[in-house]
């Protein structure tokens, strides 16, 4: 399969979006997907926690700074959530139709990934086997968001597309991403 570059946009808003631009790349080889992001731009405006020496899996991660994909597998309404913090902490539920079901995902009992955060842009990667989760013969679909807290404390949701009258990364509509 062929790497995908993504750019997202921020939810139309009446809180100004920050001066930042949030771009990266996924690709899927046989069963093993990568993901990466990059923040750049006036990052001194962001709260971006800072890296742990031991991240853990928990709950609640996009009340700050976060960086998710959603991963649903084609003709199917179950779907998982990820969630990123640039702390290194992770999560992934489980959904068994749209919001419904919700459960953290056994089948990970880690998530490493890579994160490098300087002043004027963060990056993170991802390399992820999805063998627990996906057979190799099923595509998938993929949608990308993040949201983004500034040091004022207003959030703003970024992702591929926006098919809602309010930010929802979970309508099945945004999975815009095949692989």
């Amino acid at each position: 399969m062929s790497d995908r570059t993504f750019f997202l946009k921020p939810f139309p808003s009446q809180t100004p979006a920050p001066q930042i631009e949030i771009s990266g790349s996924v690709d899927r080889q046989f069963n093993r997907l990568s993901i990466q992001y990059q923040i750049l731009g006036q990052l001194a405006e962001l709260a971006i926690p800072a890296v742990t020496d031991s991240p853990t899996r928990k709950d609640e991660l996009w009340q700050q700074t976060c960086l998710e994909f959603f991963l649903g597998i084609e003709g199917s309404p179950q779907y998982w959530e990820f969630n990123l913090s640039p702390t290194g902490d992770w999560n992934i539920y489980y959904f068994e139709d749209y919001r419904q079901g919700m459960q953290p995902e056994a089948a990970f009992t880690s998530l490493p990934f890579v994160v490098h955060n300087r002043p004027n842009y963060l990056l993170l990667n991802l390399e992820l086997n999805l063998d627990k989760v996906v057979e190799i013969e099923q595509k998938i679909e993929i949608a990308i968001a993040s949201v983004v807290q500034s040091k004022a404390g207003e959030m703003t949701y970024w992702a591929l597309t926006h098919c809602g009258t309010q930010a929802d990364f979970h309508l099945r509509d945004s999975f815009a991403i095949e692989l």
